[in-house]
């Protein structure tokens, strides 16, 4: 009898097995496929925002929702909780539009507007998500706005004159110090910030400053807070600074190009970005119509070139998912956006695969949504 019980739950135990790990492969399936990725442009002169969904198996964008937000749409920048995009309008009123995100469609409502202090050419939140941090080109200035428990944008908390045209905001990770960059001015300044009362104070030393007429523009921190990459578009030189985090100041290491090798033209450059694993940068060049790649040493944040990539034209700006795997790059003249797959060994782009979308496409955001 007892031999005959054991030889039951030998072979009953493993049919239950199996059919709990079917179940498990059954819901991790499921939430696999209701998993997506939508990618937002925005569209300046036909004032609308185009929504597509990233189809990563078979590398294609496809066509969700055009949204009328009815102004001049430039920066966007997502909550933390991919809630909510916000967009900034550069036409008048200049004001901030907050849109939720459905997370089954990708598609956008439109929650509220708030006011901002001028024509903003970058938007971004604090490390809290309580905070929209704005810079004007125009204006010379940055500044501060709330944002409401619901999510959206609100009052204008703090306005501060900069050195003109300034062109980028973000807190770094610890959300203690804010860099912003000065084109005209050719500098970086460094604040302090207060994010209990949304509040920027002059940091010591105050500025970084550039080459004369070099156009710093826009910046990103490695992953480890390191380094920060800086993009100048006036001379399109790419610099490399050290981050001493405890005390918010850069300290120069490296200096490149992303020009290509025989340009002759007046450089333009726009955008850069990092992959998520820090193994590779890239940044866009609008007058020769180039995304230029850079591996970069893990040990040193040492940037090698590896040359250009013909992309859409004047590719003001483009961003990359959060596998690492796709880049994906707006003409601003071709009115369309390409995806390309990005070699995960060597950087290299693929060929891309192109969509239509409105008139002066300049900004994207890629938001992951389960």
């Amino acid at each position: 009898m007892l031999h005959a019980i054991r030889v039951s739950l030998r072979t009953r135990l493993p049919r239950a097995m199996a059919r709990s790990a079917a179940a498990l492969l059954s819901m991790a399936a499921i939430g696999h496929a209701s998993a997506a990725t939508w990618v937002y442009v925005s569209n300046a002169d036909s004032q609308e925002i185009s929504v597509l969904e990233l189809d990563r198996a078979q590398g294609v964008l496809k066509p969700v929702q055009t949204l009328n937000v009815g102004g001049t749409v430039m920066p966007m920048t997502v909550s933390h909780d991919k809630r909510v995009l916000y967009a900034a309008l550069r036409s008048q009123p200049f004001r901030v539009v907050s849109m939720s995100i459905d997370a089954a469609s990708g598609k956008l409502q439109k929650l509220s507007e708030a006011p901002l202090a001028d024509s903003m050419a970058n938007i971004d939140l604090d490390a809290s998500g309580k905070w929209l941090f704005a810079a004007s080109y125009q204006g010379g200035k940055i500044s501060v706005n709330a944002i409401g428990k619901d999510g959206a944008a609100g009052a204008i908390q703090q306005l501060v004159q900069t050195a003109p045209n300034a062109h980028a905001i973000h807190a770094d990770a610890s959300n203690r110090f804010v860099l912003a960059t000065s084109l005209g001015g050719d500098n970086v300044s460094s604040w302090r910030f207060d994010a209990e009362k949304g509040l920027l104070s002059a940091n010591e030393p105050p500025l970084t400053q550039g080459a004369s007429k070099s156009g710093p523009r826009h910046f990103v921190w490695d992953k480890a807070q390191r380094r920060v990459y800086l993009l100048n578009e006036l001379d399109a030189s790419l610099h490399v600074y050290g981050w001493d985090a405890a005390r918010g100041t850069l300290k120069h290491e490296q200096s490149t190009t992303t020009l290509p090798p025989g340009f002759t033209g007046k450089p333009w450059a726009a955008d850069l970005h990092l992959t998520p694993d820090g193994r590779f940068l890239y940044a866009s060049e609008r007058t020769s119509s180039t995304l230029s790649a850079f591996r970069v040493d893990a040990s040193t944040g040492q940037l090698k070139p590896l040359g250009q990539t013909p992309t859409e034209k004047t590719p003001r700006g483009f961003a990359i998912d959060s596998s690492g795997r796709y880049l994906i790059a707006a003409g601003q003249e071709s009115h369309s956006v390409a995806l390309y797959a990005i070699d995960p060994a060597t950087g290299a782009l693929d060929k891309p695969a192109r969509i239509s979308v409105g008139k002066n496409p300049n900004w994207i955001e890629i938001v992951d949504t389960p």
